[in-house]
């Protein structure tokens, strides 16, 4: 999926003009040094002439896979060590790598005033980038190894309720010593969103049809999230072009760009890549005796 978003955001650069955001053409020869690194997932320095939108991306070509370059660094450092640690030291890990996200959010040490980092190579976003993987990467573990499940009548739905609720709650403005929208994303990063998981695995569907859509909702959820911005930045390229601003404006645009992302992902979900995990299964775990 990797090379499939690389390859969607080559096709919509292209569509879009082959330019930065602010007009500059950009050579032939840079997509495509950008387009090889992406797959690869070797990130960009601001300012290179393969950073081909000119907005600093580590991958210009496909923005969301930033998280993909920082999950990689978190599963080499999980093969190497961290799989080796005792519950104690891993809590250990859990807590040092939280505290130290706090402090990163609490006292936006980015400047942005919110927790957005890591998708840049440009000041401390490298480091916002790793906590941000680190802290949630560590916590997962520490909750696989002691998860006990709890029974809560309803908590699909009360899951669902209380992410809906802290999705629509506006960036908080004002800073003094701390920055307090900082501080919400804190308490919401290291104590509510592990709960949440916690409480929704421990959750069972009752019936075939809700069965169905989590099914759907979880394959589905990775390739969405691989092939969605290439059609985001022309999404943007349109708003720009045509100076339309207002959700009354563009709504139609933004709802048929929702529902082909999607389509998109199902079609590339069921014609590339379970036919591509499926066939490097059967070349390389099978003949190691594994089971896929």
């Amino acid at each position: 999926m990797v090379i499939m978003g690389a390859i969607f955001g080559v096709i919509t650069f292209i569509v879009q003009g082959g330019v930065q955001w602010d007009g500059t053409h950009i050579a032939n020869s840079a997509v495509m040094i950008a387009l090889l690194l992406a797959m690869f997932l070797i990130p960009a320095y601001p300012g290179a002439s393969y950073e081909v939108r000119g907005n600093g991306e580590m991958f210009p070509l496909n923005g969301p896979s930033w998280s993909l370059f920082f999950e990689y660094i978190g599963n080499i450092l999980y093969a190497l060590f961290i799989r080796r640690l005792s519950n104690i030291a891993l809590t250990l890990l859990v807590a040092i790598s939280g505290i130290a996200l706090a402090c990163f959010a609490i006292f936006d040490v980015s400047g942005y005033g919110y927790i957005g980092v890591g998708w840049t190579l440009d000041g401390v976003n490298f480091l916002g980038g790793f906590l941000r993987m680190i802290f949630p990467f560590s916590m997962g573990m520490l909750l696989w190894r002691n998860f006990k499940p709890v029974k809560i009548r309803g908590i699909f739905w009360i899951s669902t309720v209380v992410l809906f609720a802290l999705f629509f709650v506006p960036e908080i403005e004002g800073k003094s010593l701390i920055s307090f929208n900082g501080l919400f994303e804190t308490i919401c990063i290291i104590f509510i969103f592990p709960t949440i998981v916690w409480l929704a695995a421990s959750g069972r569907t009752t019936d075939r049809k809700s069965t169905a859509i989590c099914k759907f909702l979880g394959a589905i959820s990775y390739p969405l999230y691989m092939v969605h911005y290439p059609f985001m930045y022309l999404f943007y390229g349109t708003l720009i072009n045509t100076r339309l601003y207002t959700f009354a404006e563009t709504w139609q645009v933004a709802l048929t760009i929702y529902i082909w992302n999607i389509v998109l992902a199902y079609i590339t979900l069921k014609y590339y890549d379970e036919p591509f995990r499926k066939w490097l299964s059967s070349k390389f775990l099978k003949k190691k005796g594994l089971k896929t």
